[in-house]
Parts: C-alpha cells; structure tokens; sequence
C-alpha cells in the first residue's frame, strides 16, 4: 500500500462519519476524581476503597464489563452510559450521543442517583475538578492496563515535561458534534479551534496542582501545551484554507503509533509512525486506535470531539454540548464565527492561548475580552436553541455576568474551608440537589 493509498483510507474513515443535518447528535463525556471526603487525597484503582472494587460493586448492580484485563474489570455498560477508567483511576462516564440535550441531563442524573451511594458508604466523593485537590500524580498507581503502562513509557522517552501530569492528574468534560461533509467539517474545524483559549477559559476549574495553589489560569491548557507537541493542543495546520480531510490524514501518519493490538494484546512501538504501520494492518480498528492516539484540543474521529473544559459541576458539565450546539448545528451562528474568527491563525491562537493563561477572563482577541467575546457565544447559542435547552446556559451566563470562573468560586470556599470546597464541587452535592437535599 503506497502513501496516498494509506491517506484515503483514513480519509474514508473520517468521511464514513457524515451524517445528515436531521440526525445530528451531542456527545457527552465526563471525568472524575474519586477522593476521600476527610483527607482529600486520590484513589487509584487498588484497594478495597479503589475504583477497581466500585467497579466491581457496579458489576453486581447490573453493569455489564466491556473491559477486563487479567481479571481487573476496566469498563463497564449498563443501558445509553459507558464507565471507563483513565491512567490513575479517574472515574469517566460519557453518554450515548443524544439530539436533545436534555436527554443527556436525564441520562446523567438517572446513572448518578444509581452510583452515588457506593462512593457515600465508602466516604468518598466524585469529584468535579480539572486536577487532584490534594494528592500528587506519583502517589498514585497506574490501572492494570497495558497501553497506560506503554503511553506512560513513551511521554517519559519523547514527551514534554507535563505529559505524566495529563494522564495522571487532569479529569476534562469533553464533547462531540457531527458533520455533513467535508466543507462543514472544514468549517467547524475551524471554528472549534479558534475557540480553543475561550473554552479554556469559560471551564476553568483547577486551583490546586500537585498540592499547591496554581497562581495562573487555565491549567489545563499548559498541560496539554507541554504534554506532546506532535499531538496535542492546536494543530498548526488548524486555520489554513486547504484543511480538508485528507490534510488531517496526513498529520496521523506521521504519528508516533505508542502501541498497537496484535492477536488481543497490546504490544509497545515507541516512536514508530502509523504510516509504517499501515503496511501491516489498515484496518478500521486500527484506524480508530491512530484517531484516538492523538489528544489535540479538536479530534477527529467519525466525529469531533471538543475536548478544552475541565471537569466541572453539574450543571456546567450540561452546559457545554448545549453552548455547542447552538453554535455549531446552526448555520447562521456557524458562519459568522467562521468570519468573526477570519485572522485568527495558528500564532495568533498561541499568543491569545497564553494571555488567557495571564489574564484569563480579562485576555484580549482583536480588542475584545474573553468575558466579552464569551457574552456573545452565549447570546448566539441561546438564540438558537428552543427555551427548554437554552435554560442549560443560564449557569455559565451567570458566570460570566459576575467576571468569575468556577476556579475563582472553588478557590473562595477552599480558603475558608477545603472540605466544604470540594463538597461544593462533587457529584455527591449535585445528587443531593437532584433529590431536594442539598
């Protein structure tokens, strides 16, 4: 198979996602800590209080494994709501796309009501943070799960200086949208990453990294900035008028691999690019793994996934697939971004990328705030949404009319009190909430 044909194999893959308008979906993927309610610190996956023994316990509530390695289960199912696990145990839960977000809302609070209770009888919360509030990365094991052990391997050998801290310490709610084709595709790669820092910025949620108080903003952002350059952040070819798929193509093939799944098991590559690779195995699983193997702050898949907040409450975390799409799935809102962000370029991004990190809500693009600039995407989606999905904005417009970020508010309460901080901020509080006792 020579190079173009490995290009339109990928191309083809992305392609097949193409999906009409009147079937256009969100995804909604959310992470978490799981922390003790007295002293704060992480679990990881071992122990009779880890995840691995409340995964367990879900499995006997009916869950399905999906996922189990060497008798540890490491996934689960029950019904439209997948439970899988990052690096150091982070508890993630991402919902089956739905078209109506509050599909997704009813989704959430159902599987949460289920769940709570196993982390209240252990005296833990599941905790809505964009980084550990109190343990640091290396206190905290890996899940038995070869291709963490793998990835961990290559970001020592090749990675950047934060790359341990993305698998181990960050937790993100992450969102996907469709496409109908390829120039919409162009369109809302475009737009998805000119909106890379405000996105940041809006779900701003971490205050402390590794176990002291982080004094800028947007954590996460500078995580991912010096995690792997390759593949994470902003692609440089992001904003350049001939970014189609086949462009995208490109950029996976020249790729470090990290490992592959030969025969069922997972077996380390390093550094060797999926082009060579794609000599041996083209096939759609191996192609989805090289999609998936990248983190940049937009994915393509067959879909995009918009991947910049951080874990935050309920009901911010709702708040972003429904901001989403009433900016992305409404072509009057869609077009003028695209010409409201004509000049932004790939160095224009990173120049406003680390103003936010300064300035954060008081950073400037073309002589606006982000504040201002974040104002306007509310006006916009809300304008396009129905009333009863346009109510999902309200938190973050809120938010916004009082110039915080949920960093700002967690930071208030952790002064006074850190317990009652990260009660504030967990699942556990919210379910409280959906049952009137909060």
């Amino acid at each position: 198979m020579n190079y173009q044909e490995k290009k339109d194999k990928i191309v083809a893959y992305i392609k097949s996602g193409e999906s009409q308008k009147e079937n256009f979906k969100m995804g909604l993927e959310m992470e978490h800590f799981v922390i003790d309610k007295d002293k704060l610190f992480s679990y990881d996956y071992f122990g009779e209080k880890g995840v691995g023994d409340t995964l367990r316990k879900l499995n006997n509530m009916g869950f399905e494994v999906t996922n189990e390695e060497e008798g540890y289960i490491l996934g689960l199912r029950k019904a439209d709501i997948a439970v899988n696990l990052e690096p150091a145990g982070q508890f993630e839960l991402a919902i089956d796309a739905k078209k109506n977000i509050k599909d997704l809302d009813e989704s959430y609070k159902k599987i949460m009501k289920e769940i709570i209770p196993i982390f209240e009888e252990k005296n833990q919360y599941l905790e809505t943070l964009g980084y550990h509030p109190k343990s640091k990365i290396m206190d905290l094991n890996i899940i038995p799960k070869d291709r963490y052990r793998y990835m961990q391997k290559y970001f020592k050998e090749f990675a950047g200086k934060y790359a341990l801290n993305m698998m181990r310490g960050s937790a993100s709610v992450q969102s996907a949208i469709d496409y109908y084709n390829e120039e919409d595709f162009k369109k809302k790669f475009f737009v998805a990453n000119a909106l890379s820092a405000f996105m940041y910025t809006l779900y701003d949620n971490a205050y402390i990294f590794e176990g002291e108080v982080y004094e800028k903003r947007n954590l996460r952002q500078e995580i991912w900035e010096y995690c792997d350059k390759n593949r994470t952040g902003v692609y440089d070819f992001a904003f350049d008028e001939d970014m189609v798929y086949e462009k995208y193509a490109e950029k996976i093939l020249n790729t470090d691999i990290i490992f592959v799944n030969e025969n069922g098991k997972d077996i380390y590559k390093a550094d060797t690019k999926f082009e060579k690779i794609m000599d041996e195995d083209f096939s759609d699983e191996m192609i989805f793994h090289a999609l998936s193997i990248v983190f940049p702050d937009v994915r393509a898949k067959k879909y995009l996934e918009i991947r910049m907040p951080d874990a935050v409450p309920y009901p911010y975390n709702i708040s972003f697939p429904a901001l989403l799409k009433g900016l992305f799935y409404n072509e009057e809102n869609l077009n003028k971004l695209r010409e409201d962000f004509k000049n932004m370029t790939y160095e224009t991004c990173q120049k406003l990328k680390l103003d936010a990190s300064k300035n954060g809500l008081y950073a400037k693009y073309e002589d606006k705030t982000i504040y201002e600039w974040i104002k306007y995407f509310i006006s916009l989606s809300k304008n396009a949404l129905n009333d009863e999905e346009k109510s999902y904005l309200t938190c973050i417009e809120k938010l916004v009319d009082e110039k915080e970020t949920l960093r700002d508010k967690f930071e208030k309460i952790y002064k006074e009190d850190p317990k009652k901080a990260c009660e504030k901020f967990s699942v556990n509080y919210a379910v409280g909430e959906f049952n009137g006792k909060a």
